[in-house]
């Protein structure tokens, strides 16, 4: 008997990224040296402060299930956070803590997107997005991201994009893959046409809103008032904090629809694990110098990644203003993103991420990761120079 899945499964796309890290471990195991310059996931320890919280609640006896909506304490720990570094006010009933960011994407896309719809996503764009609303069986509406604006879109264009079928918009700044900030003054020509669409939503993912370089400012999208009962916003500890294999994240949720995400979370995840949200309030309550410091080395990363790829024949990159990825442009190397992504891994040694990757829109592209040491961006620079050179 054949096997007959579902046509959604179809559909269904995936994160390179994790493909690439596959790759390079099989090529690892067989005695090769990778640099790994693709996945997005910070190559610092957990702050020991946060390790012990969570060592101390298995002790403590955080065995069991929690409400679905998270433990009360991590809630209200959310809450503080938001008001101490976005300036905004929400309520713990507003919070659902996620394993991870992206419970928090798949309940808002499932949400709204169905056969008939429309949902707007930024392309180059997390994967993930556009792979999401194919699988709700709603159409994605890319919302372009071009180089000669700092991979910013123009609000005139997104907000001409709306129609009648408009369920769900899609913003993400600091943005991944591109590392560009959208700045206020667009992100307020948007909330202001907004408002002439009551029946359009907003799934802010302001996930690196911690990792912001050059005095750049964090806007959320919370700000614009009139838009507040119709933002989802999503967050969590996995970049902040080097917590990405803990799986914690939240959304704040407008009043009305949190019981909706809820009921998301129980048919899907139950709840999330007791001892990583423990270990979360921790992080969002105690000493933020770990951050401060992974910041900082970042953002002395970011100078060296930048300068050597421009110095590769055939690229050329921008500075990103935020996030941990360099997006650079390889349209004067003659070959595709896909290639590059092949040559880099198998013949230099390097994993990197295909633009096309992120969209279609990111053909000509390449993202590189400079959450490494800079010993290892260094190297893994020479030898993608060196794997352009003609033999």
């Amino acid at each position: 008997m054949s096997l007959q899945l579902a046509h959604r499964m179809s559909q269904l796309g995936t994160e390179t990224a994790f493909e690439v890290l596959a790759k390079a471990k099989a090529l690892e195991a067989q005695g090769r040296s990778i640099v790994h310059l693709h996945i997005g996931a910070p190559d610092f320890r957990t702050p020991e402060n946060i390790v012990e919280a969570g060592r101390k609640a298995l002790k403590d006896g955080y065995h069991s299930y929690t409400p679905a909506k998270g433990l009360i304490e991590v809630r209200e720990a959310v809450c503080e956070d938001i008001a101490k570094n976005r300036k905004q006010t929400v309520h713990p009933d507003q919070v659902m803590i996620v394993p991870g960011g992206k419970p928090t994407m798949f309940f808002a896309i499932m949400m709204f997107g169905e056969e008939g719809t429309e949902i707007i996503y930024p392309n180059p764009g997390f994967p993930i997005y556009e792979s999401m609303i194919k699988f709700s069986g709603a159409k994605p509406v890319p919302m372009e991201l071009e180089e000669a604006s700092g991979f910013c879109f123009d609000a005139d264009k997104v907000l001409a994009k709306i129609n009648s079928k408009t369920r769900l918009l899609i913003l993400n700044t600091p943005a991944n893959p591109t590392g560009g900030v959208v700045p206020r003054s667009e992100l307020k020509k948007l909330a202001d046409g907004l408002e002439k669409f009551p029946g359009v939503y907003v799934l802010a993912d302001e996930i690196y809103s911690r990792l912001l370089y050059d005095g750049a400012e964090h806007v959320t999208f919370l700000e614009f008032e009139a838009l507040r009962e119709r933002t989802i916003l999503l967050d969590g500890w996995s970049k902040t904090y080097a917590m990405t294999g803990w799986r914690l994240g939240y959304g704040v949720w407008p009043k009305h629809l949190i019981a909706d995400a809820e009921r998301l979370q129980i048919n899907s995840n139950s709840c999330t694990n007791a001892v990583a949200q423990v270990a979360g309030i921790e992080a969002l309550r105690g000493p933020q110098t770990a951050v401060d410091t992974m910041r900082a080395a970042f953002f002395e990363r970011r100078a060296i990644i930048v300068e050597e790829l421009n110095g590769i024949p055939g690229f050329s990159c921008l500075t990103p203003g935020g996030a941990f990825y360099a997006f650079a442009n390889t349209s004067g190397t003659g070959l595709c993103s896909r290639e590059l992504e092949d040559l880099f891994l198998n013949e230099a040694g390097v994993a990197t991420i295909a633009g096309t990757s992120f969209g279609h829109l990111g053909e000509g592209y390449m993202r590189f990761s400079y959450a490494n040491s800079i010993e290892n961006i260094r190297e893994g620079m020479r030898r993608v120079r060196e794997s352009l050179q003609p033999a």
